[in-house]
């Protein structure tokens, strides 16, 4: 009997929901808040392997697809999610199928954004180089991929990336800091969302990489499970001090992926309003209106361009922006 491929992939590309609340426990040892914490993380957890493992026997559209929409829909982007990570390895080892570019241009659509995450995730673990890889990717769109390789490197090689504070050598410009807004959003799950240990591992980088990294905590908190309450929030901005400007960047990116997989979060509502004063829905709509453009050629990347404007509409509308420097670190580092 021929075995699924899933099955047999799993011991060369080993992933488990149960490795990520042991990778977080290695990390700061066992904690009575973590471990509640995770209880809530889980099934984002869960969701992402069991979709990626999904994917890998279930490649084709017409039976790929149902399985992914049967999946409830408050988790139903973090499946997709899944979808990208295994139609990527997929695609590394049987190049001449495609499937990743037809399932973004098909029925992943939709949740573009998050399939180029979920390729990002799986990204480390394939025999080419990224710089090719990114190379077949949107213009505007794959600097998500590298966030979702910043995410993966943050968590599972974070004595390196985190402790040490050291992104891939091969990275350079703007894919560097988009590998830094991945790495951010790591940090919500590796720490188990605790505020205090966010704010204490921020602090050892250096200013030039805060900006991105605070973006990334600020996508983590407003789209993944929710566990902070209003206060704590109001809490993680007032610390983030010059780089809110650059969480509520992240916010309202978490705005626009909460908006693709259709299901709005009371978790997205608050941290948005927590941070923008308003609900995620006009969130969602101030990030579309910034990317309207036109953007000038050649001074960034276009996505940068657009990240800029959201952090402009934030500081026009928004009285803690008073004193706000991230925009010019970004300016500085593009």
């Amino acid at each position: 009997m021929r075995l699924p491929l899933g099955t047999l992939l799993k011991p060369v590309f080993p992933l488990s929901a149960e490795s990520f609340p042991k990778m977080a426990a290695e990390r700061f040892g066992v904690q009575q808040d973590m471990d509640a914490t995770w209880h809530t993380f889980e099934p984002v957890a869960r969701t992402l392997v069991d979709s990626f493992h999904l994917t890998l026997d279930n490649p084709g559209h017409d039976r790929l697809v149902p399985l992914l929409d049967a999946v409830e829909p408050e988790l139903r982007g973090i499946a997709y999610e899944g979808a990208g990570m295994g139609l990527t390895l997929l695609d590394a080892l049987f190049p001449n199928k495609k499937r990743l570019p037809a399932f973004l241009h098909g029925p992943g659509a939709p949740y573009r954004c998050l399939v180029h995450i979920g390729a990002g995730l799986v990204l480390p673990r394939l025999p080419f180089g990224t710089t090719r890889f990114l190379a077949r990717q949107d213009p505007f769109l794959r600097w998500l991929v590298l966030d979702g390789y910043g995410f993966h490197e943050g968590f599972f090689s974070w004595r390196k990336v985190i402790e040490e504070r050291r992104p891939p050598r091969r990275l350079h410009g703007y894919a560097a800091r988009a590998f830094d807004q991945g790495a951010g959003r790591s940090l919500w799950f590796s720490t188990g969302a605790n505020v205090e240990r966010i704010i204490a591992t921020l602090g050892t980088f250096p200013s030039h990489r805060q900006p991105d990294l605070w973006s990334g905590i600020g996508v983590a908190c407003a789209y993944a499970a929710g566990v902070m309450d209003r206060n704590a929030i109001a809490v993680l901005a007032e610390a983030a001090r010059e780089y809110r400007g650059d969480l509520a960047v992240g916010t309202a990116v978490a705005s626009v992926f909460r908006e693709q997989s259709g299901m709005p979060a009371p978790h997205t509502d608050l941290a948005c309003e927590v941070v923008w004063g308003t609900g995620a829905a006009e969130v969602a709509a101030v990030a579309h209106d910034a990317g309207l453009g036109p953007f000038p050629a050649g001074a960034a990347p276009a996505y940068e361009l657009w990240r800029r404007e959201i952090r402009r509409q934030w500081c026009a509308r928004s009285p803690a922006s008073s004193g706000d420097r991230g925009a010019v670190t970004k300016e500085a580092g593009a």
